[in-house]
């Protein structure tokens, strides 16, 4: 396979001038494009030691705008990144949609050091490439375009360019140790490169084979590979035409008249949010004509738990997580606890009474709500990503990266094809975590359909607790028989034996809280004693 790349082409200097000014019109005008359009792409080089992509990394940099690039060279991981899943790193480094990414070495690198060093047989680096395969797929399926160039030398060509480099006093420094050893054994680096090569180009994200004898030549050829693939990209993710009704699906704001008092339209939503309440126990009475769901197998304690019962409870399963987080602190053991649960469910008194038995120096409560922009430039498993716990440290989160199958599958935000796919998309993500051997805990608060309306209710009627209802909440339970079919998907499809789903009963919130702070506890200790 890289043998084409050793065939010594060239480029004069004049035919070069000639094509680079083309092509850097070229590729500025498709990178304006791509921003315009917001979409993003991730270039990524390797290759052999001083083939030239360091160099054509540094040159797409004065070809292009640097101000919509983000270039990024992987080393050696950092301790920050030693103590988080392996592809923490490449996750919180891809850049948000309109920009492009130039990586040099990314996730491929260390893969090919581990295996020349015999760190990795044949068997582990194959299976090491599965992930990598899955990461770039996730990518790709939310339309990042994904680029691989592998810059190559012959043995002969490559032990050239190291004595050159080295003859030279002002770049005698760029030759290291590392880059003869692999000269040395550079019949196993081609072995190494052609099985990475074969195992992961696919439809999604190509490898290209460029040869790095003439930097002429190969500048111009990566040039056009590169624009070819940004004008399929480009091509492929046409500018939307513009529809009449574009502006009636935009929401309407409600306004306010200086005088403070709600407009029409508003008083309208509060008057259609009570006929949703009041008409919601006629849908609760089509439940008996929906299919069965994992959540109808959730059993209510029959009795409400005692106070005085409960604070003994509490005190106990408090003090029991203390103790056991101390340990897994000590231990390097990160831990991620997700809440998701109905609207009202108690998964913010349950949160509470988790911290309060934790040192508030070593957690972290995320609150998901809507994208913000910046989040929305990226994909929705980013902001996940950039909150994994370090070693010790725990991760709550009060909603999730399942929002994806669960509001915005029932509400519309994200088409079928999307929602769909994201049930193998998480399953991957909570892989990573857990074979980094970080305890993820996932929970989900149940309540039923009378309790709930209830609790809304309540809250309707007490001043202080006002705050918590919406209108956006009513509406919600309007769709509930919609909501447990995605919640009965999510669980089918996601409770795995090494990330499955806690079903907690909370009409009775003393019980819920409790039963909680046990779940944390028996994981911790089964994570602590595989130690």
């Amino acid at each position: 396979m890289l043998e084409a790349a050793t065939l010594g082409q060239t480029l004069d200097k004049e035919s070069y001038e000639i094509e680079e000014f083309k092509l850097r019109n070229a590729l500025l005008a498709a990178q304006v494009a791509l921003r315009d359009r917001r979409l993003s792409a991730v270039i990524l080089f390797a290759g052999a030691a001083k083939a030239g992509s360091g160099e054509s990394v540094n040159l797409l940099n004065e070809w292009m705008d640097p101000r919509w690039l983000t270039t990024l060279a992987f080393g050696p991981p950092r301790q920050e990144a030693l103590e988080r899943p392996d592809f923490w790193r490449y996750w919180t480094a891809i850049p948000p949609r309109g920009r492009l990414g130039l990586f040099d070495g990314a996730w491929y690198q260390s893969l090919l050091d581990a295996r020349l060093c015999g760190d990795l047989d044949a068997a582990a680096f194959d299976a090491a490439l599965d992930p990598v395969n899955a990461f770039e797929r996730t990518l790709s399926d939310d339309g990042t375009l994904i680029l691989k160039f592998w810059v190559h030398l012959g043995v002969d060509q490559q032990r050239d360019r190291l004595k050159q480099l080295e003859a030279d006093a002002l770049t005698a420094w760029r030759v290291r140790p590392a880059d003869w050893q692999e000269n040395a054994h550079h019949v196993e680096l081609v072995a190494a490169a052609e099985a990475m090569i074969q195992r992961t180009s696919s439809a999604g994200a190509t490898w290209e084979v460029v040869e790095g004898t003439c930097h002429r030549h190969r500048s111009i050829a990566i040039g056009r590979l590169l624009l070819a693939a940004l004008e399929r990209h480009l091509a492929d993710h046409p500018v939307p035409e513009a529809s009449d009704d574009d502006e009636a699906r935009k929401p309407k704001k409600h306004k306010i008249d200086k005088a403070g008092k709600a407009s029409k339209a508003e008083k309208h939503h509060k008057h259609r949010k009570h006929e949703k309440h009041a008409s919601s126990d006629a849908d609760d009475t089509q439940t008996a004509l929906r299919p069965q769901s994992v959540l109808d197998a959730v059993k209510f304690p029959s009795e409400a738990m005692p106070k005085e019962a409960y604070e003994v409870a509490l005190e106990q399963a408090q003090g029991r997580l203390h103790r056991l987080q101390r340990r897994a602190q000590a231990a390097g053991i990160a831990t991620v606890l997700a809440f998701e649960g109905w609207d009202a469910a108690g998964k913010g008194g349950a949160i509470r009474r988790v911290a309060r038995a934790l040192d508030a120096r070593q957690y972290a409560v995320t609150a998901i709500a809507a994208p913000t922009d910046e989040e929305r430039a990226h994909h929705y498993l980013w902001r996940f990503w950039r909150n994994v716990p370090s070693a010790g440290r725990v991760a709550i989160f009060d909603r999730t990266w399942y929002g994806r199958v669960l509001v915005e599958r029932v509400e519309g935000f994200a088409s079928d094809e999307a929602w769909r796919r994201a049930y193998a998309e998480i399953n991957r993500f909570e892989t990573h975590l857990v074979h980094h051997g970080t305890v993820l805990v996932k929970l989900f608060m149940h309540v039923t359909s009378d309790e709930q309306k209830d609790r809304f209710e309540l809250r309707e009627n007490t001043p202080y607790k006002r705050w918590k209802i919406t209108p956006d909440d009513w509406r919600n339970r309007a769709k509930r028989d919609e909501y447990e079919v995605a919640i009965h998907d999510m669980v089918s499809r996601t409770s795995t034996a090494q990330a499955r789903w806690h079903l907690v009963p909370a009409n009775d919130k003393r019980f819920a809280r409790v039963r909680v702070l046990e779940i944390i506890g028996d994981a911790l200790e089964a994570r602590l004693a595989d130690l």
